[in-house]
């Protein structure tokens, strides 16, 4: 019989109420109904199995590209991101890494390695899970291009091992089974590779040189369009440094909106509409927007 989500025994740890925007990048967001961060896998399929069918469920990784409504998630947020950080050569040209590894700590476990191309990673701001969500790249390169195999978890908590194949994998999207979450990934990677930790971190330096870092963000609201960069048509269209309320267009890198410090998340949202809109009637391009928006208005 199953239970809800307070009713569970689990080892980790279980909150009501949970503001959410402790937990995204951009500092905004309603309450998560339950939150819950599992002790070990195991803790979290014993919880996936209980949990009643029809709570609502949304897996989180660390918040880099989400937005969250005022009126907050119901039902469940599960973050399990600090239990998945292992990471191991399993060959000579094979690495495991847990969805909560920061993409930056693979780039430069590969480098220290001699394989890849992997340098790239350090430009995702993210996790190996967030990554895999959403094939995100940089500087290049694509994270589907060198996964071997995924790991992933349903619902009632079974663990399938999925392939490439399994997948539709395409610019900053990926479809794949329903219902289920990843939760670590196999990548095969080339040897001999070039790159070095001074090409890694003159990565890193050029990031924080053109990227507002130093303020609450979301990442990239936008992908870039086809033969062309989403930062550049915002920018041709005058909106550096627009503001609604305390969202603001990033003068560093058009395509950032930064929180001042006193954002709410319908501002966050009326802002990325306005720039939308705007660079649909000034450039007649409609852009698809990367950053995810999930929840419910205020009440």
């Amino acid at each position: 019989m199953s239970a809800k989500a307070g009713e569970i025994d689990v080892r980790g740890k279980l909150k009501h109420d949970e503001p959410m925007s402790k937990h995204t990048s951009m500092r905004v967001g309603g309450p998560a109904e339950i939150y819950f961060v599992p002790a070990d896998i195991e803790d979290l399929q014993h919880f996936l199995r209980e949990l009643d069918r029809d709570v609502p469920l949304y897996w989180f990784g660390v918040g880099t590209n989400l937005i969250v409504r005022e009126g907050g998630l119901p039902g469940v947020v599960i973050a399990p991101m600090k239990m998945l950080r292992d990471l191991e050569r399993e060959d000579h040209l094979v690495v495991r890494a847990g969805a909560g590894v920061p993409c930056t700590q693979l780039a430069r476990h590969c480098i220290r390695w001699g394989i890849g191309p992997a340098e790239w990673f350090a430009g995702i701001p993210g996790t190996v899970g967030g990554a895999l969500a959403m094939n995100a790249g940089a500087h290049g390169g694509e994270t589907w291009e060198q996964v071997e195999s995924v790991k992933t978890i349903d619902r009632s908590g079974e663990i399938h091992v999925r392939k490439p194949d399994e997948y539709a994998i395409g610019y900053r999207n990926v479809k794949g089974p329903e219902g289920e979450w990843f939760i670590e990934a196999t990548f095969h990677f080339e040897d001999g590779a070039t790159a070095s930790t001074e090409t890694l971190n003159a990565m890193l330096e050029r990031r924080k040189r053109t990227q507002p870092l130093g303020l609450p963000s979301c990442g990239s609201v936008f992908r870039n369009p086809e033969g062309d960069h989403a930062a550049r048509l915002i920018e041709a269209s005058g909106l550096k440094g627009y503001k609604i309320g305390g969202a603001e267009v990033s003068e560093k890198h058009a395509n950032f909106i930064i929180n001042r410090g006193e954002a709410v998340a319908s501002d966050v949202i009326a802002l990325i509409e306005h720039v939308h809109d705007t660079v649909l009637r000034k450039h007649g391009v409609d852009l698809v927007r990367e950053v995810k928006i999930v929840g419910e208005d205020r009440r």
